[in-house]
């Protein structure tokens, strides 16, 4: 599996025939100023955890130039749908739900957070339940993308049904769990072989690095992947 971080929660994954661009962060994204026709090249799916502009802006573009397969809930799908998304092209689900998605499936898991989109005025559109995404693919690990979410009990249920391997874990606290909260989730929840950190170090106001996250997991034995932004590496 190859996967390069974008900075944020913004995430391509190699793996087999699929392209998969989760969070596609990549228009306003203060980390990431390449633009994002680039991480659309060859893309095959896009996915959305929920629908605050930190995680969708650059979505439609990406979706208007690679006519990737959307993943996401329902009320995001059928909001995207409305500004020019293809029907065709959606898969949509909630929370408990596991969806085909060709070459892999997606299953849609809780997340403690909120999910919404402002537009001009101040106005803000609701887009459903806000989730984590439980990849697995036939020939490489599972794969957890939390989403933006706190610590939360049922965490070992997910863990106890799905089994990842790979997860992929906010830490920047304020909007999220911090790192010492989030690295006590991944010991306590999951038996990860690999954990990638995100959601840190994009704003001012949440954590600027993840010292926090690397020291809950000393003595762990989990592996902390630390790319850098725009770099591709090899779980």
């Amino acid at each position: 599996m190859k996967l390069t971080w974008y900075g944020h929660s913004a995430f391509r994954i190699e793996t087999g025939d699929a392209k998969i661009l989760i969070d596609p962060y990549l228009i306003g994204n203060p980390s990431w100023t390449g633009g994002w026709e680039g991480p659309a090249e060859g893309i095959t799916h896009v996915l959305l955890t929920h629908g605050h502009s930190d995680h969708i802006s650059g979505a439609l573009e990406v979706l208007g130039k690679s006519g990737a397969q959307l993943v996401a809930n329902f009320e995001i799908c059928m909001y995207l749908v409305g500004r020019g998304v293809s029907d065709k092209k959606i898969n949509p689900g909630n929370i408990g739900g596991t969806v085909d998605c060709g070459g892999f499936t997606s299953t849609f898991v809780q997340a403690l957070h909120s999910s919404s989109f402002g537009e001009e005025g101040g106005k803000n559109v609701y887009l459903g339940n806000p989730g984590g995404l439980v990849l697995h693919f036939p020939e490489d690990e599972t794969l957890y993308h939390m989403g933006d979410t706190d610590i939360f009990s049922d965490m070992a249920l997910i863990n106890e049904l799905h089994e990842p391997k790979i997860g992929i874990v906010p830490i920047g606290d304020r909007f999220t769990m911090g790192g010492a909260v989030a690295a006590l989730a991944c010991r306590r929840f999951f038996k990860f072989e690999t954990v990638v950190p995100c959601h840190f170090g994009t704003f001012p106001m949440i954590d600027p690095t993840p010292e926090k996250f690397e020291a809950g997991l000393e003595g762990s034995g989990v592996k902390l992947a630390l790319p850098k932004i725009g770099e591709t590496i090899t779980i």
